[in-house]
């Protein structure tokens, strides 16, 4: 079994009619090397004593996935969750959960008139297990109380230790330092010389990831700015507790492209109103010019407030409230709550143009609207189920810049200012329904916001948000725009033009998944929804509305957990409708609407390449691979993905076995780099981050270089000579260790005053991007360094860059990326120089059409390849990063492979050849291919 670059679980083919199938593969979190499975195959046997009417095995775990179709007695005189516990404790022989009372704690009870459903959080030891939740199902009416059913991953298999290794403040400055790495590792830019701080850590518990055996893991958040683009960053990191390697990070933002009242807020506000109990009646006029009814509040200064009460039917003073955030910066309001933070207010109760500008008007009147659809359909009080506060923040920008993008933090809504393009965020009532149904998901599912179970998170807050819209607006389901997303967010733009994503376009597995890391798209949350929430819409179009809406909301607050992918979707589904009495004819019809999308079991590996491989299932995150000397290496998991990386080395051309090349000994081995004679690495303890190296042919492995302080990147290696970065929080410099010497070189002499990055090494000379003060001012250059000599020669200047990136050499030019114009879409240009420095030119112009984003470049004598992608505002195939190789002198471009997905760190071989790892197949895989692909349609 091999690990996907996407998270996700596959499983059975579930056609709830008696037919059964076994599961084949497990929940994958997979772009990040981590598989959510722990235990051997032979246990995953479904037990041959009691056997249920209707069960799904779980996948390489010996409890169920689903258990259906039972009426099992259990204690009517417990709480939901004791029952809950004791059923699972009665039937051990069919769950296989030893101790439930013990290692099941309980999340959440929804009722519905007799119907009670507990969420049940696993842990190992005393510690959770990511994404370990367990549900069941029960009806009490008349004295008693039967368990209907069961769901959810529990993994049996684990056995790790509770104990961590690492401390946590090592855990927090690793957690950053990878972080930056992601982001801006790929850059040197002027903003550099700064020195501030654009991302902070805090360390929360420790939990274990269940991929094999268990890995004991600091859960450590990083917040910030993104140091390249500027954006918001809040990243969720796991940090293995015992080597200090980061095992699995994503974003945890909700975006719309890609809840209790916050702490302080009550505090915090200014205008407490006169009379908390059931509101006022207010009027505004929506962007479209329709004049609606708001609910507000009277002030005490007689002010009428975006604070509605009435819905709040219990009296209490939660309210859905809409603040205005037009002075706020994305990044303020990023988990956290501004203090001077007020509600949008008015001198009468209807509110006027500046709110209608600023889209609260909107944002107000869609809150309401949503929490009346939940609140009629499905009798759900507020996101979290419990009446508690809702809260939409209206008009924020990003350094004072429009800010074109809306999002759930896990608190809140937060809208966007809009620009002259778009309006403001809130402007679209499928938008406000998406971000509030990713509160809704949250506080039921919690889909993990990542890979398979962060696209289905996506497609359920995509459906919900378009099943309000289309309802509200009275359009019949077979209009040809009602699956359209974000389809009145744009001033001029037909809602065609404008939609965000189409519900109706007819994404399939087979067609149109693709894999990608989770760098990428959070490993493609948004690029891939469409597949699942397509068959979510068929079904609704087919089934009918209320039938539809009441199967899925069951399937999400019921049966799904927060691992599923795919086809456990499915199965959730299909089994929440038969749960309804859809039976015959119409279970069919919802079962074609996942058939139709290629959501079937195995249908992972109908995903075709063009591209040889290498050595597969690398199960890796975080770490490259490089080429020299007619050889590869890479970082690679087990199977399973139990053990920490190791390093390998292998031929290019695919003859013989790959050769171990790091020992076993609990440390994270990454990042290598060999020359075809040696391959050196970086190993991650618990304590310190060491360089090591070992020939090729064989022999003892040596250690170079050692800190307790500093991480390392970008190892080249040539002839004895070793170049690496080492990375500070405010320090990156290029250093070089020769045969025999006991303490690296810096190329820079080590100061504060100078930051080296992005090294490339041949033939005894270096190669490395430059900050450096000059004049009262910084500026960039690529420079060249003799080692024989000694001679340091600075690149002819074309411009002002404000950033470099990756440099190559050969044996007659140096190459590197280069970005003079800091406003554009990140385009990059590809420039070369003589050795001497003189005579440089851009072989693919910054300015130019067909200008890459690009991030990584390497080099042979005859061929340049850059991984890249293009500008674009929308994810899709094509602005995947993506390998592609130009000659020399730029006269040709071409794509190196034509896979879907997403590839990355290509390693030139010679000639035309490149090795990369590819993620098209959902799984990660060191590939090659000897020449270019062509133009790729």
């Amino acid at each position: 079994m091999r690990e996907p670059s996407t998270p996700g679980t596959t499983g059975t083919h579930a056609v709830r009619s008696g037919i059964r199938a076994g599961a084949r593969a497990a929940a994958l979190l997979a772009a990040a090397g981590l598989l959510i499975t722990a235990v051997p195959a032979s246990a995953a046997t479904p037990p041959a004593t009691e056997p249920p009417a209707d069960v799904i095995p779980g996948a390489r775990t010996a409890t169920p996935a689903l258990v259906d179709g039972i009426r099992e007695a259990t204690d009517a005189g417990a709480s939901p969750a004791d029952a809950a516990r004791e059923h699972l404790d009665a039937r051990e022989s069919r769950y296989k959960i030893a101790e439930p009372g013990r290692d099941l704690a309980p999340v959440q009870t929804l009722k519905r008139g007799t119907e009670e459903t507990v969420r049940l959080q696993q842990k190992h030891r005393g510690v959770p297990v990511l994404g370990g939740q367990y549900v069941v199902r029960m009806e009490k009416r008349g004295g008693e109380r039967l368990v209907t059913g069961t769901s959810g991953k529990y993994f049996t298999g684990l056995t790790t230790g509770v104990r961590p290794a690492v401390d946590k403040d090592v855990a927090v400055r690793r957690a950053v330092a990878a972080t930056l790495e992601r982001l801006g590792g790929h850059r040197l830019s002027k903003t550099d010389a700064k020195r501030t701080e654009p991302l902070r850590g805090a360390a929360g518990g420790l939990v274990v990831v269940p991929r094999g055996e268990g890995v004991l893991a600091y859960h450590v958040t990083v917040r910030g700015t993104d140091p390249v683009t500027g954006g918001p960053v809040l990243e969720h990191v796991y940090v293995d507790a015992r080597a200090g390697f980061p095992v699995l990070r994503f974003s945890g933002i909700r975006t719309l492209a890609p809840p209790r009242t916050p702490a302080g807020a009550a505090a915090t506000k200014a205008d407490a109103p006169a009379d908390p109990g059931a509101g006022d009646a207010g009027s505004g006029t929506l962007l479209s010019g329709t004049k609606v009814a708001l609910n507000v509040s009277r002030a005490a200064d007689g002010r009428y407030l975006m604070a509605d009460r009435a819905r709040m039917a219990d009296g209490s003073k939660a309210a859905l409230t809409t603040w205005d955030a037009r002075d706020k910066d994305v990044y303020e309001v990023l988990g956290g709550w501004p203090a001077d933070l007020k509600e949008f207010a008015s001198p009468g109760a209807e509110f006027g143009k500046d709110a209608t500008d600023a889209g609260a008007v909107d944002a107000h009147w869609a809150a309401g609207q949503v929490y009346d659809y939940y609140k009629k359909h499905h009798a759900r009080d507020g996101l979290d189920g419990r009446g508690s506060a809702v809260n939409s923040l209206v008009g924020v920008t990003q350094f004072g810049m429009p800010y074109v993008n809306a999002f759930w933090d896990g608190t809140k809504m937060v809208y966007g200012s809009g620009d002259s393009e778009y309006k403001p965020l809130s402007a679209d009532l499928d938008v406000v329904g998406h971000e509030m149904t990713h509160g809704v998901v949250e506080n039921t599912a919690n889909l993990v916001y990542a890979g398979q179970s962060g696209a289905l998170n996506e497609a359920v807050a995509d459906y919900f948000g378009n099943a309000i819209d289309v309802t509200q607006a009275g359009i019949a389901m077979d209009h040809p725009d009602a699956g359209l997303i974000g389809e009145d967010l744009c001033r001029k733009a037909t809602p065609r033009a404008c939609a965000l994503r189409d519900l109706n376009d007819g994404a399939t597995t087979s067609k149109d998944f693709l894999g990608t890391t989770f760098g990428t798209d959070n490993g493609g949350v948004h690029l891939n929804s469409t597949i699942f929430s397509g068959a979510l819409w068929d079904m609704r179009q087919d089934l009918g509305a209320e039938l539809a809406d009441r199967i899925v909301y069951k399937a999400l607050t019921e049966y799904m957990t927060p691992l599923d992918g795919f086809t456990d979707g499915r199965n959730a589904v299909l089994a929440a409708a038969e749960d309804l009495g859809v039976t015959g004819q119409r279970l069919r019809t919802a079962t074609r609407s996942f058939n139709a999308h290629g959501i079937v079991a195995g249908w992972e590996e109908a995903l075709g390449v063009d591209s040889d491989e290498l050595f597969g299932g690398l199960n890796i995150s975080g770490t490259g691979a490089q080429a020299g000397g007619g050889w590869w290496t890479v970082a690679k998991s087990n199977d399973d993905g139990t053990e920490p990386y190791s390093v390998y080395a292998g031929r290019a051309d695919g003859t013989g076995t790959p050769k171990l090349m790091s020992p076993n000994d609990g440390r994270y081995h990454v990042h290598p780099a060999t020359d075809g004679r040696t391959v050196v690495w970086a190993a991650y303890g618990a304590t310190s981050v060491d360089i090591l190296s070992r020939p090729i042919a064989g022999g003892p492995i040596k250690t170079l270089y050692s800190s307790t302080t500093s991480d390392v990147a970008g190892l080249r290696t040539e002839n004895g000579v070793t170049v690496f970065e080492t990375l500070g929080l405010f320090s990156r410099h290029v250093v070089h260790l020769r045969a025999g010497d006991r303490q690296p070189t810096y190329v820079d002499g080590g100061g504060d005053d100078v930051l080296t990055g992005l090294p490339s090494i041949s033939r005894g000379r270096l190669a490395y991007a430059k900050l450096y003060p000059e004049g009262g001012e910084y500026r960039l250059g690529v420079e060249l360094l003799d080692l024989s000599t000694g001679k340091r020669t600075m690149t002819q200047a074309l411009d002002e860059p404000q950033s470099l990136g990756q440099t190559a050499l050969n044996g007659s030019h140096v190459f590197w990326l280069t970005d003079a114009n800091a406003a554009d879409d990140g385009q990059m240009g590809i420039r070369r120089a003589g050795l001497d420095g003189t005579g440089a030119y851009d072989i693919s112009g910054e300015a130019k059409p067909g200008a890459l984003i690009a991030s990584e470049l390497t080099v042979s004598e005859s061929a340049v390849t850059v991984n890249a992608s293009l500008p674009d505002t929308a994810y899709r195939n094509e602005t995947l990063p993506k390998n592609w190789q130009l000659t020399t002198d730029g006269t040709r471009k071409e794509r190196v492979s034509c896979n879907r997905g997403e590839q990355l760190s290509p390693a030139a071989v010679s000639g035309t050849q490149v090795v990369w790892i590819d993620g098209t197949t959902g799984w990660t895989d060191l590939v090659t291919r000897s020449r270019p692909a062509g133009r790729c349609g």
